[in-house]
């Protein structure tokens, strides 16, 4: 078991071991058990000593596990990020002392992590308020209480400050922050207007992904209606967001059999996403710009928050950046 002087959580994870996993390898049941860990992390974990029963600390990934075993599971906490002020440019829709509201461009990660140290929207953000940015020093997303992905684009609200911050977070928390969305997908969604309810958590077929699963994953519910049909080659499609999952749209709209135009993750690969039959109806132009659209076709248009110190409701719109734009316009010129 690490020693108290280890950077590591106040409680380790706790496993355990239930009948059905009898005779299991540790490293399989500690990665089926803790869905937030892969098998490969888990057997790193053991290596580094910090798996433990009964006080004993264990380091064999092959051991097999008995019925009614509590393993204990440290996890050393996240590396506090050290990221630094960028002059990043940002399309600042609104700011005051509390909160400030951004249109992301695609493209741009939000925080420093592997593979993306620098360049992030955190790095701009500390150029653009400087130290007045809540939980700078040592946070690793300062000020940041949601999120888009790198590929999608528009509304982001930061908050500036502790107070700001922790009123925002309560927003999400109890929903009463509103987020909107286009979306363009394969095909068209039947019923043009419904409510997609799936637990999301990792996929155990690809540890990348997360999917809609029956077990371990948490709640998640999406709104959707669709705004207008091309043909049955694709739609653009409103989503509203009741939660706020990882990847939740892309993930929500596979699962129904109309994954996001562009997605390279959950698109099922281009030759065989559920619009390519309709897709090859459509004149060339209007084919080939579905198909070799670069990103996933996902743009955070709306959003409404309560201002944490005003009490005053906000409602934020940004329009279509201009390549989702322009892939509209050439379906549409159809």
């Amino acid at each position: 078991m690490p020693e108290s002087g280890d950077s590591v959580q106040q409680a380790p994870l706790a496993y355990t071991v239930p009948v059905t996993a009898a005779g299991e390898r540790l490293d399989k049941a500690l990665a089926a058990g803790l869905p937030d860990l892969s098998r490969s992390r888990v057997q790193a974990l053991l290596e580094q000593g910090r798996v433990s029963v009964a006080g004993r600390t264990i380091t064999d990934p092959s051991m097999r596990v008995k019925p009614g075993q509590t393993f204990d599971v440290f996890i050393p906490e996240a590396e506090a990020a050290q990221p630094e002020a960028q002059d990043i440019p940002l399309d600042v829709l609104f700011e005051d002392e509390d909160v400030l509201v951004i249109d992301k461009p695609a493209g741009l990660v939000v925080h420093p992590a592997a593979g993306n140290p620098d360049n992030t929207l955190v790095n701009a953000l500390l150029a653009h308020c400087g130290d007045s940015l809540s939980g700078i020093g040592g946070v690793r997303r300062p000020g940041i209480v949601h999120r888009l992905d790198k590929d999608t684009s528009g509304l982001m609200v930061v908050a500036k400050n502790d107070r700001a911050h922790h009123g925002l977070t309560e927003q999400f928390s109890d929903r009463s922050l509103s987020r909107t969305y286009h979306a363009l997908v394969w095909g068209v969604p039947n019923p043009r207007q419904g409510r997609i309810e799936g637990a999301i958590g990792r996929s155990s077929a690809d540890r990348k992904k997360m999917a809609v699963v029956e077990h371990g994953g948490k709640h998640a519910a999406t709104r959707y209606r669709v705004l207008k049909s091309f043909g049955q080659a694709a739609a653009l499609v409103e989503c509203v967001l009741e939660t706020g999952r990882t990847h939740q749209i892309r993930v929500h709209m596979a699962h129904i059999g109309h994954p996001l135009v562009g997605d390279p993750l959950y698109g099922r690969g281009r030759s065989s996403r559920p619009g390519g039959k309709h897709a090859s109806t459509l004149p060339e132009p209007a084919r080939r710009a579905l198909v070799e659209f670069p990103r996933q076709a996902l743009h955070a248009t709306a959003l409404t928050f309560r201002h944490p110190s005003r009490e005053e409701t906000m409602t934020f719109h940004a329009p279509m950046p201009a390549d989702f734009h322009e892939l509209i316009v050439i379906l549409e010129s159809v």
